[in-house]
């Protein structure tokens, strides 16, 4: 059995010459005699055939950060021969389709993705010249696009086609294969497919506002001057995380924002704009969470006075 990482090519190499020649033994009656045909040359021609393969074991996850899909493309036939790649990112039946920022192949042969070391296949470009029985391993990087919702998949297909040809088998290309000959295809016309799974991992953002009210009396009336304390809570859910996320409020008309009552999570936050991470006025309140990971909460809390 051949390891996992190997194409089987298809016998004798391409541009070898098999020379053959026969002779003849007989005895004239005096002496036997030996004499020698012509010697016949044949020049193997190059087949082109081809496997691709998701080394993906399941479906990969895709989160904010992208996701990088992994194939093999195989050479099956019996020369050196390099491949023309397309992506195809818009399959039907699945639920959305994600944006292929990159191709690339693994240049330095430890098996993981390495941006700016992995050489860039230009979208539509080739691989270079894979040897008979070689392999070599493309990456397919990925990013979120569309509106998927947590748990949707999409389906990404990687086509490899010779770029001497493709065609049904038999199809020949005079005096292109490997040393002169001809290049014929093979049984996988030259051209194979195979297709990458990616599931988002999407953090969702909830937002839950409450208010407590105390009222010069010591009730909870919203009466003039009374005061009223804003509670905004904000949570992730899902399995990705989030990034960006900013909390604004306005402040209500018939209100009046009173000073430096801005927290975080039970700090004290400056109204200023300055380095942590709430600023207020008389218009509103803004508060940078940033970057959350699903579980997160904060809480943040403000108040205004009754007119």
């Amino acid at each position: 059995m051949l390891p996992s990482d190997t194409a089987l090519a298809a016998g004798v190499a391409a541009g070898t010459t098999i020379q053959n020649t026969a002779s003849a033994t007989y005895s004239n009656g005096a002496t036997t005699e030996t004499v020698d045909s012509n010697t016949v040359d044949i020049l193997v021609d190059e087949l082109l055939d081809v496997t691709v393969s998701s080394l993906d074991a399941g479906s990969v996850t895709l989160t904010t950060a992208g996701a990088v899909l992994s194939f093999q493309i195989g050479n099956s036939g019996n020369g050196p021969e390099a491949f023309e790649l397309a992506v195809d990112a818009a399959l039907s039946g699945d639920d959305f389709d994600p944006a292929v920022t990159q191709i690339a192949y693994d240049s330095n042969g430890n098996g993981v993705y390495d941006a700016g070391v992995d050489t860039v296949i230009a979208i539509g470009g080739s691989t270079p010249a894979i040897a008979a029985d070689g392999t070599l391993r493309v990456f397919v990087v990925t990013q979120l696009a569309g509106a998927p919702s947590e748990g949707d998949t999409a389906n990404v297909r990687l086509t490899a086609a010779a770029v001497t040809g493709t065609g049904s088998a038999g199809t020949t290309f005079s005096g292109q294969g490997e040393g002169g000959g001809d290049a014929v295809v093979g049984t996988s016309t030259a051209e194979d497919q195979d297709e990458g799974t990616l599931v988002a991992r999407l953090g969702v953002v909830s937002l839950v506002k409450s208010a407590t009210i105390v009222d010069p009396f010591g009730g909870s009336q919203a009466v003039p001057h009374a005061i009223v304390t804003y509670s905004l809570v904000t949570g992730v859910t899902g399995s990705g995380s989030v990034s960006g996320v900013t909390i604004t409020d306005a402040i209500p008309a018939g209100t009046a924002y009173n000073a430096d009552s801005l927290t975080l999570d039970g700090a004290s936050l400056t109204d200023a704009t300055d380095a942590d991470a709430g600023e207020a006025d008389g218009t509103g309140i803004s508060v940078d969470l940033g970057t959350l990971a699903s579980g997160a909460s904060h809480t943040i809390t403000f108040s205004v006075t009754l007119d």
